[in-house]
């Protein structure tokens, strides 16, 4: 399953970089994330660091855990995310800020994934729409929280 969105928001790059990429957060303002475990951090070239990330995530009955490579690209303003471990055959998704002409940004994710399980596979993708709203207007409520 694939998905990409595109938004323009009147935050910087900078501070909606800074603010994905602060993935130890998660857990205060995406509501499905309930813990998040981070570990090997390393520099991956000039600007560019990486780091693993184990999520637990609840929506409705089920309740899963995986771990994700993610990497914070600075002069690039781009954050990647790829599948380490969990219940997916894959997971990827990708962040993208870029200024825009009204002061704001454009704001470009894209996920791809696919469960292990098809029975999983067809549950979200009756919700999958949803789901991506949510996580985009979370995203969105937070960057109102910390910058106006």
């Amino acid at each position: 399953m694939r998905h990409r969105v595109q938004r323009i928001v009147p935050y910087t790059p900078q501070q909606l970089w800074t603010l994905v990429g602060d993935v130890e957060r998660y857990p205060d303002f995406l509501p499905w994330v309930t813990s998040m475990r981070t570990w090997n951090q390393a520099q991956a070239g000039e600007g560019i660091e990486t780091l693993d990330a184990e999520a637990t995530v609840s929506f409705s009955f089920l309740r899963e855990r995986f771990s994700t490579r993610v990497t914070r690209d600075k002069p690039a303003m781009v954050i990647a995310v790829k599948l380490l471990s969990g219940p997916f055959r894959k997971l990827e998704n990708r962040w993208r800020f870029r200024p825009h002409a009204t002061g704001g940004s454009v704001v470009e994710f894209e996920i791809e994934f696919e469960f292990k399980f098809r029975m999983l596979d067809a549950m979200l993708a009756a919700n999958f729409d949803t789901a991506v709203r949510k996580l985009m207007t979370s995203f969105e409520d937070r960057a109102k929280v910390l910058y106006g």
